[in-house]
């Protein structure tokens, strides 16, 4: 299980963030998509070390300085 951490774009750290909360904020920027589904891309995605950005909310497999 990889471990998800966020950033909104006007912060400066990341937070260890849960698979529900997550969701949640999928939900928040963008209503219209499958949060599920968008989650699954977004983990296969950090997986391979990638930084996913959804609206105002960055997507990472580790905490970047």
């Amino acid at each position: 299980m990889v471990e998800l951490y966020t950033q909104y774009t006007y912060e400066k750290r990341w937070q260890k963030t849960s698979q529900k909360d997550v969701l949640r904020m999928i939900k928040e920027e963008m209503p219209e998509t499958d949060a599920q589904a968008t989650l699954k891309y977004i983990l296969a995605q950090i997986e391979k070390g990638k930084i996913i950005t959804l609206g105002e909310c960055r997507f990472s497999s580790k905490a970047i300085s």
